[in-house]
């Protein structure tokens, strides 16, 4: 028997509780032992539920508990998720986690102590929930050099968005919705400013390139300044509007960035819709590679969370997390990235037109039947900071949108 504990019993923990209650047979044969959860911790008590004989309110209940052999740590944020994390790595207890913001920040050092310990600290859920995603960075294409990591994987945006198209809605209603179903907190700033896909795209980044990326190095854009009126023109390409955190090596140069951009229908994460997520990799030995699923959820990203708890419980006494160094990747500037890009502009093209072309060069005039006081066009391929001096040489842009392939 292995016993377990579980930090948190939120949306997630009480997750992990169920997964094993209800699939236990199969889990245990799975890991070839029996995973028995002794602990839950959490500062409330829950009359009625069953798991009440379990909780326990102080935490050095489980750290001085030599029969704990891992940790379930899926109470979120920074503090005191990574104390607790770090005293249980310490004290030789495997630990499996879902907290993004803890990875993201303390990935390295977490990785160190459980190679020092010859245990292990697995995060499988801390992206893309239910999607395997960090075990295949890890494994499976080990034998490649990742050139490109391009994910939707913040399932909150990606549902704002899809009803913005499928149903012309504003995205303040759209957010609305997305709160009232759960998919957005209250304050929904991590979700629609990008944070949370930054955080994401960090990690996957630090597995793919093999040295730590900083999420506050990484340009970060969300969705709340985009419009129905966006939508329309994308319609109008034949492009969805995704907000994408895009992760790409060109060279000795490393790029990183999360905003959103507009997707042609030939682009593989074009069809990803709702609330799913979808990651697409491409190494230079397999090619391409899409990942998809429920990128969030109760249910979807505990059972990522109890995939890492059998993975630890197979092995116990041996580390086997791939090397993410603590020596820091330098991002090159996304000023030297090279795109196209969707411009918004009022007036009329035909009073407009030549001063863009003066600016910009060649472009492509993109116009909406109802929009009489303002037209769009699409630049030719160019650096952002090419962008930018052109576009302060014109008056009245409205918005742009970067467009991606």
């Amino acid at each position: 028997m292995v016993n377990i504990a579980v930090l948190g019993y939120g949306t997630v923990g009480s997750g992990v509780v169920e997964v094993i209650n209800t699939n236990s047979s199969s889990i245990n044969k799975k890991a070839g032992e029996e995973i028995n959860i002794k602990y839950v911790l959490d500062l409330r008590d829950f009359p009625g539920d069953p798991v009440q004989d379990k909780i326990v309110h102080d935490f050095n209940v489980v750290l001085n508990d030599d029969d704990i052999k891992i940790v379930v740590e899926v109470m979120g944020g920074v503090n005191p998720a990574y104390s607790f994390v770090k005293q249980c790595l310490e004290a030789g207890k495997s630990v499996c986690t879902s907290n993004k913001e803890l990875v993201a920040k303390y990935g390295p050092e977490l990785l160190q102590i459980a190679r020092d310990k010859n245990i292990n600290f697995l995060f499988e859920a801390s992206v893309g929930g239910g999607i395997p995603i960090i075990r295949p960075l890890n494994s499976s294409l080990t034998a490649d050099e990742i050139h490109e990591i391009t994910g939707i994987l913040n399932g909150t945006t990606n549902y704002i968005l899809s009803k913005m198209t499928d149903e012309g809605w504003e995205f303040d209603d759209a957010l609305k919705k997305a709160q009232e179903f759960g998919y957005a907190e209250r304050n929904p700033e991590a979700d629609i400013e990008g944070y949370d896909a930054c955080r994401k795209i960090a990690i996957l980044s630090s597995l793919a390139f093999g040295n730590h990326v900083d999420y506050e190095d990484i340009y970060t854009e969300g969705i709340s300044k985009i419009t129905s009126k966006d939508i329309q023109y994308a319609k109008k390409l034949g492009m969805a509007i995704k907000l994408l955190a895009d992760s790409k090596r060109d060279g000795d140069n490393f790029y990183a960035m999360v905003a959103p951009f507009m997707i042609a229908k030939s682009h593989p994460l074009f069809s990803v819709n709702d609330v799913f997520n979808g990651i697409f990799v491409n190494g230079n030995v397999i090619g391409d590679v899409m990942f998809y699923g429920s990128g969030a959820g109760k249910l979807p990203t505990a059972s990522a969370v109890v995939a890492d708890v059998v993975d630890a419980t197979k092995h116990l006494k041996r580390n086997v997390m791939a090397f993410w160094s603590s020596k820091k990747l330098e991002l090159t500037s996304i000023e030297n990235a090279k795109r196209r890009f969707f411009i918004r502009i009022k007036g009329n093209q035909d009073t407009l037109l030549a001063d863009i072309q003066a600016a910009f060069g060649t472009v492509e005039i993109v116009t909406l039947e109802d929009a009489k006081d303002e037209f769009g066009f699409i630049t030719q391929v160019m650096t952002e900071r090419q962008y930018h001096e052109a576009a302060g040489k014109l008056n009245d842009m409205i918005s742009m949108i970067r467009i991606e392939g």
